[in-house]
């Protein structure tokens, strides 16, 4: 279960799938488009508000385990992967769910954990190379 309500007051307490890196989101539903404000120590990633429930639908719709693959914006995603699915042109928003210019990239590391927290996602744990899955 998710600690925290998503908001700013009182954001999403999430871990990375290794569980190495500590992190926090909240929704932003003021900003065009709405936003899920992802902040990693000093950095602040944003991604489109609708991936939570973009990413769910994909999962259903896939039905088995799927590679995160998350990568910097800068690098290639693996082909397959949730990564690659979050910047794909076939995905619902035609291209990146990330807002940010040069910070649109890790979906398939920050995304995961949040859905596995709101229940909709089963995530492994593993040291690398994780995956995830429809509840």
């Amino acid at each position: 279960m998710a600690k925290g309500k998503g908001t700013p007051d009182d954001p999403w307490q999430l871990v990375t799938p290794p569980g190495k890196g500590e992190y926090q989101m909240w929704k932003d539903e003021s900003a065009n488009p709405p936003e899920l404000v992802c902040q990693v120590g000093s950095t602040q990633l944003r991604y489109r508000l609708r991936a939570i429930e973009d990413l769910h639908a994909m999962l259903k719709k896939h039905g088995d385990w799927m590679p995160l693959g998350g990568a910097d914006e800068q690098k290639p995603a693996p082909e397959g992967s949730v990564e690659a699915w979050g910047r794909s042109e076939d995905n619902p928003v035609k291209g990146w769910y990330g807002l940010r210019k040069g910070y649109r990239g890790r979906f398939g590391v920050y995304l995961p954990p949040l859905l596995e927290a709101l229940g909709l996602a089963e995530v492994t744990h593993e040291a690398r190379n994780n995956q995830m899955r429809v509840k």
